[in-house]
């Protein structure tokens, strides 16, 4: 299932993107429309789960990927046995354009997190990452809300993203990121890693 959360409007090219992406003939999608996104994706964690679904494929209506996006994932999933889920590579979308995951999230004694300036080529596991292109395993949305009742429901300094996968963390499951994946987060322009790279190299002291 692919799940998409979105205000009343979603972006050109996440629509071309979704439109060409390569996908099962059992792949549905959903999106659900709201201002609360954490109530959105608690929507789609719940449809989910109802309709059986194997593996969720998370996407913002703000992104723009390859098409063999959902393909690329699926097979880290298969060869990476011990993670849950596995992201692409994305960045922010304003200055400095960092990419959107993180080393470590914590909540005690106060929330607090730490990014990733740079990162390797290959697979490597992370602590959380936003939900711009996520794929995970059902199992992982029914256990964290078996141990806490929601998935999604921010926490005292998080967003919705980082809370899910604080969550996800204490219920035992891994992220990795994929870096080799590469997606853009459109703005005004298209937030690409050569985009990332390029604000680095000016801004070098």
């Amino acid at each position: 299932m692919i799940c998409v959360p979105c205000g009343d409007e979603v972006a050109a090219g996440f629509a071309q993107s979704l439109a060409v992406m390569a996908k099962p003939q059992d792949c549905g999608v959903s999106f659900v429309v709201g201002s609360l996104i954490y109530d959105a994706r608690n929507k789609l964690a719940r449809q989910a789960i109802q309709l059986e679904a194997d593996y969720v494929l998370w996407l913002d209506s703000d992104m723009i990927f390859p098409d063999d996006t959902l393909i690329r994932l699926y097979e880290d999933l298969q060869k990476y046995k011990d993670v849950s889920a596995v992201s692409g590579l994305y960045f922010r979308r304003v200055k400095p354009y960092t990419p959107v995951l993180f080393k470590k999230v914590e909540i005690d004694p106060e929330a607090s997190w730490e990014g990733f300036d740079d990162y390797p080529d290959e697979p490597f596991e992370a602590a959380a990452a936003g939900f711009g292109c996520v794929l995970m395993k059902t199992s992982m949305l029914i256990d964290v809300v078996k141990k806490y009742t929601t998935w999604f429901s921010p926490l005292s300094g998080f967003g919705e993203d980082l809370s899910f996968f604080w969550r996800a963390n204490n219920c035992g499951h891994k992220l990795l990121i994929d870096p080799r994946l590469k997606l853009g987060h459109i703005s005004k322009t298209s937030v690409t890693e050569e985009v990332y790279r390029a604000y680095l190299a000016q801004n070098k002291k």
